[in-house]
């Protein structure tokens, strides 16, 4: 059982943001099972005493224990591999500048306004055409 890292400075950022969000998911599961616990009555099998050990006790050693793997994983051979190849190309990428995302983003929100009208006004002249054939009997109000 080694605690060292696998290609020790490559693919830095990606194990790291990997590691910190599988340990936010953990925590944030640890949290949720903490607040179920809490609502377990004391009783014969789990004493008033032995609550609060139980309460914080098992959500902590899930918690030990999920930060292991979650080291052990982003550490392991092929997983490693697989996150500094995906550093590597995302450096490689060509990223739009702030002007292409603004212009970018103005077309499309122009474009769904414009289908949206179009496709209301479709809409209202079928709704029209049934009325005045008589498909429809009452108008709504």
């Amino acid at each position: 059982m080694s605690l060292s890292f696998y290609k020790k400075g490559q693919g830095y950022y990606t194990r790291l943001c990997t590691a910190l969000a599988g340990g936010l998911l953990a925590g944030l599961g640890c949290l949720a099972l903490r607040e179920k616990l809490s609502g377990i009555t004391p009783g014969a099998i789990i004493t008033a005493s032995v609550k609060p050990w139980f309460q914080d006790g098992i959500p902590l050693v899930i918690f030990a224990v999920l930060g292991w793997l979650i080291f052990k994983l982003v550490n392991m051979v092929k997983f490693a591999d697989f996150l500094i190849a995906t550093e590597g190309e995302m450096k490689k990428v060509s990223w739009s500048s702030k002007k292409e995302i603004v212009t970018s983003t103005k077309v499309v929100i122009f474009t769904v306004i414009v289908m949206a009208l179009l496709l209301a006004a479709v809409d209202f002249g079928f709704y029209q055409l049934f009325a005045w054939i008589g498909v429809i009997k009452e108008v709504a109000k």
